[in-house]
């Protein structure tokens, strides 16, 4: 019996030793995936910033405060297509960053579609891939990190310049409790193109192009990113742009059209934080606690068909003869 019970515990300790690794390493990277049809929103403002009147020649002027409202929503049947041709799980985001300045009027509008790889973030090439109606070809990654984020340098696209850049890790820090990688790129002055939508009736990037004057950028884009999920618990830019030659800024040679330090606002942090900690845990059950868990239950399985086996083994002790009684 206890032989018969030692080879069950044996096949039961194989079983979970094996299940650790195939947990970790097979069963992880396919469960682990960016929902198709998730929808997040956040709110950026830049306080004492500088913004550009339109209405009064032109002239940048200090307001206290801009505010960046970002959307992203999946979009599922754009991404359900894609899958088709594209034999990979693919998510696509429908994005929105909307500005508006101190007199609630906005001040642009940039849409844009980011198509990626739904487990590795990397971006997926199909029709449709955009910001504000232009084509564009990502390399790298935007909004999102992968899930295990690595302490090295990525490419992370400039939806402004319509290119890729690194951006560089720059050590680990701890944000209010979350153990985060900081990572920084610094876009330098780099022309753009004009919004497609102006915030002045009239004005079209045609119009401005017939003018002469160009428009430029430039930008230091902070990111804390919570390396399990990949995912950034707070963002900050320094973000500057400007209106430059033409005869549009009246003999300036430069305007600016926009400047400040754009931080995201304290309830969506608390809001980011909460949901990343969350997160963080089914995670951590995927990759460390179930695996190691599996791993030393199939140890100890292990350990006590061994000591069964031992027992059944062991000789049984023969019983010592009774003497016979003396008699008379």
């Amino acid at each position: 019996m206890r032989r018969k019970t030692s080879l069950v515990l044996l096949a039961l300790a194989v079983f979970f030793a094996a299940l650790s690794p195939l947990l970790r390493w097979y069963a992880f990277p396919r469960l682990a995936k960016i929902p198709a049809n998730q929808y997040q929103d956040m709110v950026l403002e830049a306080k004492d910033a500088t913004l550009i009147d339109y209405n009064d020649g032109m002239k940048a002027k200090k307001v206290p405060k801009v505010t960046i409202v970002q959307t992203l929503k999946g979009n599922v049947e754009a991404s359900e297509k894609i899958e088709k041709t594209a034999g990979k799980d693919v998510v696509v985001w429908d994005g929105l960053s909307y500005v508006v300045g101190p007199d609630g009027k906005m001040v642009s509008k940039i849409p844009e579609r980011y198509i990626f790889d739904a487990h590795t973030q990397d971006p997926v090439h199909a029709t449709g891939e955009s910001v504000d109606g232009d084509p564009v070809k990502r390399v790298g990654i935007e909004f999102k990190w992968p899930f295990l984020t690595e302490k090295r340098d990525y490419q992370y696209f400039d939806a402004q310049a319509r290119t890729s850049a690194p951006i560089h890790y720059k050590g680990t820090q701890n944000f209010r409790g979350v153990d985060v990688y900081y990572f920084e790129q610094t876009i330098p002055w780099t022309k753009v193109p004009f919004p497609k939508t102006m915030p002045v009736q009239g004005i079209t990037p045609a119009s401005l192009a017939k003018t002469g004057t160009t428009r430029w950028y430039t930008t230091v884009r902070k990111f804390w990113v919570e390396p399990l999920t990949g995912a950034p618990v707070y963002g900050e830019e320094l973000h500057k742009e400007e209106l430059r030659g033409g005869t549009l800024l009246g003999g300036r040679d430069k305007v600016t059209v926009f400047a400040g330090d754009v931080k995201m606002r304290e309830d969506y942090i608390r809001h980011t934080v909460d949901l990343v900690k969350s997160n963080r845990t089914l995670v951590l059950l995927m990759t460390s606690y179930l695996p190691w868990g599996f791993l030393s239950l199939g140890l100890l399985l292990l350990a006590l068909s061994l000591w069964l086996e031992a027992r059944s083994r062991r000789p049984a002790a023969t019983k010592a003869e009774e003497p016979e009684p003396v008699t008379a």
